[in-house]
């Protein structure tokens, strides 16, 4: 396995990283735990959850895969080896916490303690805030208008304030944010600085061959502020696996089961997995080394969050990182790229 640090921590986190989004609706608890002791056994130290999965979120799927984790740190005796990582949840979601804006201070403990007891551990090593409670581009929005309508929202600054005290009581000890823009990790860096405010340590953003667009504006400031990105969605929900090519809609597959991902199987995202798929076979690849070999290799990213179904899965994801892509591979990845920029963020 290969490390690398999470922010300005001591800690360091492998760069494949356990996602676990699945358990609970696509997986059993029986596969959690097939998956999590392999996992462990490769290297990979670092898994990341959240209160609202598994997915699709709902009231009645909401912690079950942190329960899993939990029940599974009680059966090992193990937690100790894994640096674990889990969100509070935004806005948009009324069975949780009554709905509405999530991020004051009350709202996040509430937080916080419900995954500690469903976690079974008395500490968090990451808590980071979900998305974003202001109205801004994330899950797909390519453009940002101004949303004269998007009511309140509790300031970055007071928020800091709010996740410093339970970084003081110990229930967390780093924080960091998922489906920021620049503006955001911006300001939040700013503010940590200037007023002496815990730092993000991470940005959990989509990234993958299909969808760059982490490069334009977050990319500089994960490596000069030394806050690096935990990709998700590497395989873009599955799709630069290949097996939706050529109509195919395999059976249990997310797209299949679940609505929600469809921005992935675009025609012109169809059309950049048809150049991707010759690529891999012409360096004798698989599609999957292939997209995830380009993410493991990028600067800006402290950990990939590979996601799977099945151990074949696992294992393939896992095993990426044994990947390096020559010179000659990533130039005809860049020109795929030129010729059909970001079909699917």
């Amino acid at each position: 396995m290969k490390f690398r640090k999470l922010g300005t921590t001591d800690l360091d986190v492998s760069l494949i990283c356990l996602g676990t989004m699945t358990w609970g609706t696509q997986n059993s608890e029986k596969d959690a735990f097939e998956q999590m002791d392999y996992s462990l056994n490769k290297g990979v130290n670092f898994f990341d959850t959240a209160e609202i999965y598994s997915v699709p979120p709902n009231s009645e799927s909401y912690g079950r895969t942190e329960t899993m984790i939990g029940n599974w740190f009680e059966r090992r005796k193990n937690r100790n080896k894994v640096i674990l990582a889990t969100k509070v949840a935004g806005p948009g979601c009324d069975w949780i916490r009554g709905g509405g804006n999530n991020f004051n201070e009350k709202k996040i403990g509430e937080a916080i303690d419900g995954s500690l007891k469903r976690l079974k551990t008395d500490y968090i090593d990451l808590y980071q805030l979900h998305w974003p409670e202001r109205s801004t581009n994330f899950f797909g929005r390519r453009d940002y208008s101004i949303n004269d309508g998007e009511g309140d929202w509790y300031s970055f600054e007071s928020i800091l304030e709010a996740l410093q005290k339970f970084i003081k009581s110990g229930k967390i000890r780093y924080i960091g944010m998922s489906n920021e823009t620049p503006y955001g990790l911006s300001k939040y860096i700013e503010l940590s600085k200037g007023k002496n405010l815990p730092r993000m340590m991470s940005v959990q953003n989509p990234y993958n061959l299909v969808n760059r667009t982490y490069e334009i504006g977050m990319s500089e400031i994960s490596i000069r502020e030394k806050c690096g990105l935990l990709v998700y969605y590497p395989l873009a929900a599955g799709a630069l696996s290949g097996k939706y090519r050529n109509g195919k809609m395999p059976k249990n597959s997310r797209q299949a089961l679940f609505k929600g991902w469809e921005r992935h199987l675009n025609p012109l995202a169809m059309k950049a997995y048809d150049e991707y798929f010759k690529l891999a076979e012409q360096s004798g690849l698989t599609m999957v080394q292939l997209a995830q070999a380009f993410v493991n290799s990028r600067p800006f990213v402290t950990s990939n969050i590979i996601g799977a179904t099945t151990m074949d899965q696992l294992k393939e994801n896992i095993d990426s990182i044994k990947v390096d892509l020559s010179d000659e591979i990533m130039e005809k990845i860049n020109l795929i790229h030129n010729n059909n920029p970001n079909p699917s963020p």
